[in-house]
């Protein structure tokens, strides 16, 4: 397996409104490799949004080391990181955040077009991926005219139109009822096996973190082995 990403020693410290420091995350290890599925876990406001906008490159880190498909994120400069990110990081969040006038293969084509793929190409590939997850069906249809699970599930072909080889999802089926939610974990575990992903997932649903191969908590900003005990989700 290949690494996906490596994080060491990851400190981010926030300014506080009375003018202290406030660190969430204190010297944070992680590595994820492809194909590799890996549930991170904590009480709220524990920082798990935060990691993972660090471990994506959606915000530096105050200190430590984040390297992603082997680049090494400090070293970029913020276009750089940027292309990296656009490159190598799908994400998925609890609200899908789908552009409501365009149709499910209008939103997937998105990030392809952006891209400077080809429109038959960017047409090609979306609809590829919304066969994937079960939306052969609905590619015509706009966000409203779909159920929350087919919203989110758009939402996941859209983060990997770019074949990212990293994909991080915070509270992905938060918003979902049992039965979809389900069928959202069954599809996460397929796809980080079926195209040999590094995924990262923060969440606080028992059944999700159970498929992950390691479940790990964070607490006091640091990350623990917690595959032995759910307890925590």
């Amino acid at each position: 397996m290949t690494e996906m990403l490596a994080a060491t020693g990851v400190v981010k410290t926030f300014h506080g409104g009375d003018g202290a420091d406030v660190r969430v995350l204190e010297g944070v290890d992680i590595s994820v490799s492809s194909g590799e599925m890996i549930a991170i876990i904590g009480a709220s406001g524990a920082g798990k949004s935060t990691l993972l906008h660090v471990l994506g490159a959606l915000e530096r880190p105050t200190a430590g080391d984040v390297r992603l498909n082997g680049a090494r994120v400090t070293d970029l400069d913020d276009d750089a990181l940027a292309d990296l990110r656009n490159r190598s990081v799908g994400f998925v969040f609890q609200f899908h955040h789908l552009l409501k006038e365009f149709s499910a293969l209008e939103n997937v084509m998105m990030p392809l077009r952006i891209g400077g793929r080809p429109p038959a190409e960017a047409r090609d590939r979306a609809r590829e991926l919304l066969v994937r997850v079960g939306l052969e069906s609905r590619m015509s249809h706009r966000p409203a005219e779909m159920s929350g699970g087919e919203q989110q599930r758009t939402a996941v072909a859209r983060a990997l139109a770019m074949r990212p080889p990293l994909l991080l999802a915070d509270e992905p089926s938060g918003n979902l009822d049992h039965h979809n939610a389900e069928s959202l974990h069954d599809l996460f575990a397929e796809l980080a096996r079926e195209m040999a992903l590094g995924l990262v997932v923060v969440t606080h649903n028992r059944s999700l973190a159970a498929r992950a191969g390691r479940v790990l908590l964070l607490e006091d900003g640091r990350l623990d082995d917690n595959s032995g005990s759910m307890g925590a989700v």
